[in-house]
């Protein structure tokens, strides 16, 4: 049984949004994973997991 991708929630300390990143997606944004996806900066880590009961609280950053 799977749970789907897991991701890493964040918010960002500048301008206060919530996102989150597919853990599966850490080599295609490397040194940039986990950066806030308005402000280029890098935001706080809260959690990590399956989707969360607040999930939809979060963007998700997602490559181009």
């Amino acid at each position: 049984m799977s749970w789907g991708p897991c991701f890493l929630y964040y918010h960002c300390p500048s301008c206060g949004k919530k996102f989150k990143y597919a853990s599966d997606l850490i080599p295609v944004f490397a040194d940039t994973f986990g950066f806030c996806p308005d402000c280029g900066i890098q935001g706080v880590f809260e959690k990590d997991g399956a989707r969360t009961p607040d999930d939809l609280d979060y963007v998700e950053v997602e490559e181009e």
